[in-house]
């Protein structure tokens, strides 16, 4: 009993030492775009120990840890009350993937798990996964968590446990604690693993970013990120999609590309973040890049900044699945300021802070990809002409 107390004694004064670590903005090689910071902001070990471990004696003497947690990425993020929210895709050693809403007093550093991970209810069909939750607050007064939902394909060859199918699950709530869960997006064209929910009404109706797909890892004839607007979301069903950003050969979104967090507004258009994939020689690479809508067409695109906007770094390419980064959650506060929330290979949370005006600067300033090293070469010298006064 003794050592039992004194091991969990030590492992409460670490887990306390982890969870009030303070962060450090890096200001070494600042691109003027927004600051990275220095350690990631959730892992795995940030897991409420009382998740982990039977702190009973008598049913765990040796204080063993009986459920684990592999890792914490890919986490939807919201601004509510003057709190930092995470919905954080939390997953366990069994491969089973969660959500659970992690607080932060400053959006940077402190972050703590709530008592309990998210009760998600279930449909008639019920999803053997779930994982990357983006959190919109839509101007109908519901705050939805829209995912993707996984399931064993029933199409399946007898004996092939590899094949799954993947729709877009909504969920809705008021405080991050009660869900209502709606029936799953339904599209015409191709499964859906990554689905955003705009904020406002389009025309009346509920808009939806897609990204159609043939297959389950295949995009296939698919790809590239869409637009669907749907008449009532408690039965999401869109007839039509159309691509509004598109999978480009030879660029950083070749193989596919997806919207990142719900878009952010502002006095010159919606500010978009989304996620590129291209494949090298060490496999598929993830890298996030923005764009710029209209402000009353969210469907159409002003502003295209050519490559990536953020590449994985140092610690960041390593992981359960490396060279990644992905992100679908963002928060802008009352000041302006944008935290924006990023998973490196799919193991653990980031965080980079920028402002809107400087956002709003990136997408609008900076060349647009011209798609041949000709045209890179001729961007260059543009700008080498400009800095020497030529014009």
């Amino acid at each position: 009993m003794a050592e039992f107390n004194k091991r969990l004694t030590s492992l409460k004064k670490g887990h306390e030492k982890l969870l009030t670590k303070k962060n450090k903005r890096l200001t070494k090689n600042y691109n003027g775009i927004y600051y990275r910071y220095k350690r990631p902001i959730l892992t795995g070990e940030h897991a409420p120990l009382h998740w982990r471990y039977d702190l009973n004696y008598e049913s765990n003497p040796f204080l063993m840890q009986r459920i684990g947690i592999n890792a914490a990425f890919n986490a939807g993020a919201i601004y509510l009350n003057g709190k930092y929210l995470m919905a954080v895709r939390t997953e366990g050693w069994d491969r089973k993937s969660f959500f659970a809403i992690a607080e932060s007093p400053n959006g940077i550093d402190n972050w703590r798990f709530w008592e309990r991970p998210v009760t998600l209810p279930q449909t008639e069909d019920p999803d053997t996964n779930v994982y990357d939750m983006r959190l919109t607050q839509h101007e109908d007064g519901w705050i939805y968590g829209v995912f993707c939902a996984e399931r064993k394909d029933p199409a399946a060859p007898k004996g092939d446990t590899s094949q799954a199918t993947a729709s877009g699950g909504i969920a809705r709530t008021k405080d991050l604690i009660n869900w209502e869960r709606l029936p799953d997006f339904i599209s015409h064209h191709g499964q859906q693993r990554n689905l955003v929910l705009h904020p406002e009404f389009v025309d009346g109706k509920y808009a939806f970013y897609t990204r159609p797909q043939d297959g389950f890892i295949d995009v296939g004839g698919g790809g590239g990120i869409g637009w669907a607007l749907v008449d009532d979301i408690t039965k999401a069903e869109a007839p039509e999609e159309k691509i509004i950003d598109e999978k480009i050969y030879h660029t950083i979104k070749e193989l596919k590309n997806g919207q990142g967090p719900a878009p952010i507004k502002t006095e010159r258009g919606w500010l978009n973040l989304a996620h590129g994939v291209r494949g090298c020689a060490a496999g598929l690479r993830y890298v996030l890049f923005m764009f710029m809508t209209d402000l009353e067409d969210p469907s159409k695109v002003i502003a295209r900044p050519g490559g990536y906007f953020m590449a994985p770094e140092n610690e960041e390419r390593v992981g359960d699945v490396s060279n990644v980064l992905f992100t679908n959650g963002w928060i802008r506060n009352e000041k302006d300021e944008v935290f924006i929330y990023y998973a490196s290979s799919d193991t653990r949370m980031h965080v980079a802070t920028s402002t809107v005006d400087r956002l709003v600067d990136y997408c609008l300033n900076t060349p647009e990809d011209g798609f041949r090293s000709g045209k890179s070469v001729e961007t260059i010298n543009k700008l080498i002409e400009r800095n020497q006064g030529k014009y």
